[in-house]
Parts: C-alpha cells; structure tokens; sequence
C-alpha cells in the first residue's frame, strides 16, 4: 500500500509502497514504517538509524524531529501516536462489524467477557480481547496487556473479521486511550463500569485518569454510537454530558438507571437472584455470580449487546441466567480441602473492598482474605488495601505478589501499615496460600 494512501494528507515528495509497520527499530524489515515514538524511558526517534539500516522507507516521527536524509520519507506530526493508530487501522483494513469497548477501574474483564457469551448464546460469532487475550472459537491469544499497541490490536481485528467474527467486545484501558492505542478502531458502543483510586503512578491524579478513560467517549466512540453507563457512578452526568454534546445515545444501567433498572438483588447459595426493568418490562433472573459487582458487570453487557436495537432483548435477558465468571474473576476453586477457595485479580483498594463485601453473604464461618501488592506500581493504595482486608475479612494473611524491582519485604510493611496487629504476615506466596488453606474450616 503506497504511503498516500496510508495518509491522504501527507504532501512529501515520497511515495514509497509501505509493506509493514512498527514502533520497534529491532522489527524493522526491508519496505517497512518505522514509528519513532517518544517514550517515558527511551525515544524511538534515537533509533532511526538503526531502522533505516534494516530497511525502512518512511519514519513517522513528533513535529520538530528532523532527518538529514532525503531518501526517506518523513511524515511529522504533533500526535505521532494517534498517527500510528490511524495508519495502522488503513494498513490492516479489516474489523469486525461490531466493536465494543469498556473502560472503568474495575469490572472491564468480566464485562467484555459476559457480552461474547451473550452474543455467542444468541448465535452471533463473537470474541473478546483484553486482560485475557484474545478468545473466540476461531482463535485464542494470550497477552500481557489490556490494551495492545495499536499495529498488533490492528492486526488482530483484521484477523478476526477475515476468520468470521461479526463481533467483539474488548477492554480500553486508561493507559491505551491515554497513549491513542485505539484510535482508529470503529467503536459503535462504549461502556463505563467505574471509577476509582488506580495507577496514580501512571496518570499522576484522578482528574488525568478520568480524562484518559473520557477519550473512549469523547473521542473514539463513533459518532452516532452509543454509551452504555453506569448511573450509579459519580461520574454519570459528566459522562452523559460528554456523550450527549456530540450527538451520540446515552443507555443507563443500575439503580439509578433510567433504560435497564435493577430494582432488586438478593444473595442465593448459587448466586443471586435479581428483578430489572427494561423497556418498562420486569425481569426476574437468577444469576449464577457471586457480588453485586458482577450483577453491574452483567448489566452493563446486556446494555452493550441490546445498544443497536437488533439483538432481541428477551433472548439477551434470558442467556443472563446462564453466564460463567471469568477466569481469575472471583474464581471458584475446587480441591481437596475443605471450606470454598476463590481467586481473584482484585488489585485496587475498590476492587478488593468489593471482593470481600460480595462473599460475606455467602460465608456461614469465617472469611479469610489473602491478598498481596505488585511492586513498581502505585505505593498509596498498598496500607489502603491492608486495612480493607484487614476490617473486612476474619483473618487477614498479607504475603507477596509479583514484587518486581521492588523488595517484597517493604511493600508487605506498607500492607502492615494499615492492616495492623489484626493481620498476619507471611513471606512467600506459596507458603502463605499453603498456610491459609491449612486454617480453613466447614462453612469458611
């Protein structure tokens, strides 16, 4: 594909045929275009050279960037990362004709998750992509992150339209809106599920994490589209008015929601079982998840697949009885021991205070809580989180998590900190999860 066709705008005197794309020097190949990105740590643009060397005919750099070297084709440009997203999405070509995306502190992964079961019970071909990869029943990919760069998630959509998926759902993460990631991808609906304190390390202060997870509606939801929000959120009329300022649809969910309410929930052996109102019809589910979260997270999902007014609403209400968890999201666990084991990703003090509300009703024993901080990332919240598990829980186990750089021993202290005398520490996760199992009881 020549350059101008890539970039309708771009006015240089160069048209090379650009066979490839990346913001990678050491990937370069022969016809390809390199993005020479600033970064945190290192800029791409000290890496020309190397691209060139390996065979690059067109660097895209920041504005003020030059190149002495009139064999190349140069394109400027003050946003390079939202350059890279659009050059990316007219180099692959190719989407699913439904795109959804969720952002929100916590629930995206469930979220995303829930909407490809309900769009597959109701006989669409659908995948998800996010914290979990990429799953569908044409491909499973798995990834590191939530939000990939935007020449693989590019690639990727083209893959899956060309295997036959009609419709994804994926995860927008703050860092991924933040830095343009999706720009370019064709969003129809956006959902929101909440907000709170969560990589400060990153976007320094709640005002810049807000604003980051905006862009998904202020910039990236199509025009015409839809936003699926949570009206229980202290972030819903700010959000509306965004949404509603250019011209999109605003679809409420929750108990202040206005087109699905939930106007009831109570806690089962096996679940919860809810009553919703929607399109003045009542609803009553029994829902096979465990917190009032995942009740929100299901919400949200139906909203995201009912937003076109195609899918049949009464199908979509029903498959809601019949959606799992996903992996590693209040997981059940089974084994040999007795009392129930969950697992959980739960790693901001919101999430995990909702982890620990949502099973109380289910504990007849004691609820122990077993929990652990990533080192490298937001220090604040690590003695919020211990004091949460410590007051929330009947017995606290602060261990280790994936500590990083960082000394494990420090950020358990940190933990220790809020959690006090009424939490017990316990270096080394396997040793930890070893002696928590080993308390449980009947009922626990």
């Amino acid at each position: 594909m020549r350059l101008t066709e890539l970039i309708p705008t771009y006015k240089g005197t160069l048209d090379p045929d650009i066979k490839g794309i990346t913001q990678d020097s050491r990937r370069v190949e022969e016809g390809w275009l390199f993005a020479a990105l600033p970064g945190d740590k290192v800029n791409g643009y000290d890496y020309i050279e190397d691209a060139l060397y390996l065979g690059a005919v067109a660097v895209l750099v920041p504005t003020g960037v030059t190149i002495e070297n009139s064999a190349i084709a140069v394109i400027e440009d003050d946003n390079p990362r939202r350059m890279l997203a659009q050059i990316a999405a007219s180099f692959y070509g190719l989407q699913p004709e439904k795109i959804v995306a969720v952002t929100g502190t916590n629930g995206k992964t469930s979220t995303v998750y829930f909407t490809q079961q309900l769009w597959n019970a109701m006989g669409y071909k659908a995948a998800s992509l996010g914290t979990l990869g990429v799953r569908s029943s044409k491909m499973e990919r798995s990834g590191s992150l939530t939000t990939p760069d935007p020449v693989s998630l590019h690639a990727v959509l083209s893959d899956l339209a060309a295997s036959g998926i009609t419709h994804l759902a994926m995860e927008a993460s703050s860092h991924g809106l933040h830095q343009n990631r999706l720009d370019g991808v064709r969003v129809c609906a956006a959902g929101f599920t909440n907000l709170s304190h969560d990589h400060l390390d990153y976007h320094k202060d709640m005002t810049s994490y807000l604003n980051a997870k905006k862009h998904l509606f202020e910039a990236v939801l199509q025009d015409n589209g839809t936003a699926v929000l949570n009206a229980d959120s202290a972030e819903f009329d700010m959000l509306s008015e965004a949404v509603l300022k250019r011209k999109c649809r605003v679809l409420s969910y929750g108990w202040k929601g206005r087109d699905i309410v939930l106007k009831s929930l109570q806690p089962t052996p096996q679940g919860q079982q809810i009553e919703i109102e929607v399109g003045g019809q009542l609803y009553n589910l029994n829902i096979p998840l465990v917190g009032a979260f995942q009740v929100m997270n299901a919400l949200c999902a139906l909203g995201l697949v009912i937003s076109d007014g195609k899918a049949s609403l009464k199908e979509a209400v029903k498959y809601l009885e019949k959606l799992t968890g996903a992996p590693g999201r209040l997981e059940k666990i089974s084994g040999g021991h007795t009392g129930a084991v969950y697992i959980d990703y739960a790693h901001t003090p919101d999430a995990l205070e909702n982890i620990l509300q949502a099973l109380r009703p289910h504990t007849q024993g004691r609820l122990i809580c077993l929990i652990g901080c990533g080192g490298d990332r937001d220090p604040h919240k690590r003695p919020v989180m211990g004091k949460i598990a410590a007051d929330l829980s009947d017995l606290a186990v602060i261990t280790d998590d994936n500590s990083r750089s960082e000394a494990p021993e420090k950020i358990r202290a940190a933990m220790m900190e809020g959690a006090g005398s009424a939490a017990i520490e316990i270096a080394g996760r396997r040793e930890a999860i070893q002696w928590a199992v080993g308390q449980l009881q009947e009922g626990d």
